[in-house]
């Protein structure tokens, strides 16, 4: 697994874009996992479906960014962004549309199905209180997530709740895999814009996808590539294919919990 670096300039990315798919083949799902706050990841996004769209091999594109049993099949292709948007249920406080509406029109504009992956917020008290979910990745994975949790948290949070909250990130990893099983094509690609966590091949959708279909899903029936807004170019064996894009501004998330 290779580094692929995307250029700053927007009029060189779809060539870029072009011969980045033209390596991965044609999987039957593709996963890109993006760093959410990095505004190149969306227009590394839009111009994977516009790409994909003009090829005429895109079946749908799931979103993390809405939660499932949403779509915009019953949309045409002129239809407005306001119309989307509720169409999708948009939240558009955790889900800045000016970073993602580009990307989601481009689908509808080309007649794509836009649908949501996530796990319904009305099921989140359930899942925390579920202890089923505790089985379902294994038990080295499932240490790691809570290690995750903590780090992610700042250890600011007590380890009792660590569980409950590990078991919503797999709960929500099992959903977006059950939406991409649903959408899956015998000739075209199902589309998945995630967070990168939510794309590793250890832990995440691809995991779930393998246990719902009860067999392994090697490269290139799934590809999984994570964006990463940095310089390092360290592969992560995770994921199959890793794309760079320039660094953003750090932001210490961690001092405002602190405090």
């Amino acid at each position: 697994m290779g580094a692929d670096t995307a250029p700053a300039e927007a009029h060189r990315l779809p060539a870029w874009i072009q011969a980045r798919l033209q390596n991965l083949g044609q999987p039957r799902w593709l996963l890109l996992g993006e760093q959410h706050d990095a505004a190149q990841h969306q227009q590394l996004h839009a111009a994977v479906v516009t790409a994909l769209a003009a090829q005429g091999t895109l079946a749908a594109i799931v979103l993390e960014m809405a939660e499932r049993g949403t779509q915009t099949t019953h949309l045409g292709p002129d239809a407005t962004e306001a119309d989307t948007r509720a169409a999708l249920r948009w939240n558009t406080r955790g889900w800045p549309w000016e970073r993602y509406g580009a990307l989601v029109m481009a689908g509808v504009r080309a007649g794509v199905p836009v649908v949501g992956g996530n796990l319904p917020r009305q099921q989140h008290a359930a899942v925390m209180h579920d202890p089923r979910w505790d089985d379902r990745l294994p038990p080295d994975q499932h240490r790691a997530l809570l290690r995750a949790i903590d780090e992610g948290h700042c250890h600011q949070l007590p380890a009792s709740q660590w569980p409950a909250m590990a078991r919503i990130q797999i709960a929500r990893d099992d959903t977006m895999a059950a939406t991409l099983l649903a959408w899956q094509h015998p000739t075209r690609t199902v589309l998945l814009l995630t967070g990168a966590q939510h794309a590793r091949r250890d832990r995440g959708v691809p995991l779930h996808l393998a246990r719902l279909l009860g067999q392994p899903l090697p490269a290139p029936q799934l590809i999984s590539v994570e964006l990463r807004a940095s310089h390092d170019a360290t592969p992560d064996p995770a994921y199959d294919a890793l794309w760079l894009t320039d660094p953003v501004p750090p932001v210490d998330h961690c001092a405002a919990l602190r405090s």
